[in-house]
């Protein structure tokens, strides 16, 4: 018969680096939800002017920018939870 194999990815500390990796990743999502931020600003001040101005393009560009920028910090927040989730049921937890 053969063993079982077993997966415990929570075990960061179980290589050189762990620490480390774990950082980096806290890191880049922090600079990734600053970034959005930054898009959602620059995009409705764009839509706020595009409106004003009328002048169309620059309206839809920054409405198209505050969504994009919503949904990018709505992915960096969600993603430890959609990659757990996909974990635990490819896990059978």
């Amino acid at each position: 018969m053969l063993a079982d194999v077993t997966v415990n990815p929570m075990a960061t500390n179980a290589l050189p680096g762990g620490a480390l990796l774990q950082k980096l990743t806290d890191g880049i999502a922090g600079w990734a939800l600053m970034l959005a931020l930054i898009g959602l600003l620059v995009g409705a001040a764009a839509w706020a002017l595009g409106s004003h101005s009328q002048n169309y393009q620059q309206s839809i560009a920054g409405r198209r920018a505050v969504v994009v920028s919503g949904l990018a910090a709505l992915l960096v927040g969600a993603a430890p939870l959609i990659v757990n989730t996909f974990f635990k049921l490819g896990h059978g937890s």
